[in-house]
């Protein structure tokens, strides 16, 4: 079984001054091959401290667009024969502004409309999505594709009352995908 550590939502230093104490570990008590982060991570040794755990591969979330500029919008990975999408959600700064503006004028999107805006971006046949974006747990399939976000690992969705720090698992055999959100205390 391949197991990989699933994190989004970080932002050092500037909503947090320090991932959560229980992250690394966590990751390495689950014995993680690889850690995916879906973006907002705003500063490299972020990236630097998971990589002491295993290797990690991102994308540029909304707030990365200046400090970490070289990553990409969007990956498609596999593993195992598995495709996996990995976006910040928001798609493109443009995408961010007429969210910013829907939410001003209409108040909060459905978790259910996040995660149809990171499906958008990869082709129907991809067997799992995972995104960031919204600081807001959700692990559900639309169709045959498994859509995950593992909340924020620092600073979980305000809207949503009790929302404690989270991380993800995603775990691979076969032709099987389980991901698991788990909360940290």
């Amino acid at each position: 079984m391949l197991t990989l550590g699933i994190i989004a939502d970080t932002h050092i230093p500037d909503r947090a001054r320090r991932l959560h104490p229980q992250t690394l570990e966590f990751f390495e008590q689950a014995g993680v091959s690889e850690i995916l982060h879906a973006g907002d991570i705003c500063v490299p040794r972020v990236l630097a401290e998971l990589g002491k755990i295993a290797p990690v591969t991102a994308v540029r979330g909304n707030r990365d667009w200046f400090r970490q500029p070289r990553l990409p919008l969007h990956r498609t990975l596999a593993y195992e024969g598995v495709t996996i999408g990995l976006t910040h959600g928001h798609l493109s700064w443009r995408g961010y502004l007429s969210d910013k503006w829907r939410y001003l004028t209409r108040g909060p999107q459905t978790y259910r409309a996040f995660a149809e805006k990171a499906l958008s971006v990869f082709p129907a046949d991809i067997d799992v999505v995972i995104f960031g974006h919204n600081h807001a747990p959700y692990n559900k399939r639309h169709g045959q594709t498994l859509v995950f976000n593992p909340g924020s690992a620092t600073v979980p969705n305000p809207l949503e009352r009790g929302l404690r720090p989270s991380v993800g698992l995603l775990k691979i055999e076969g032709a099987q995908v389980v991901a698991d959100i788990c909360f940290l205390d």
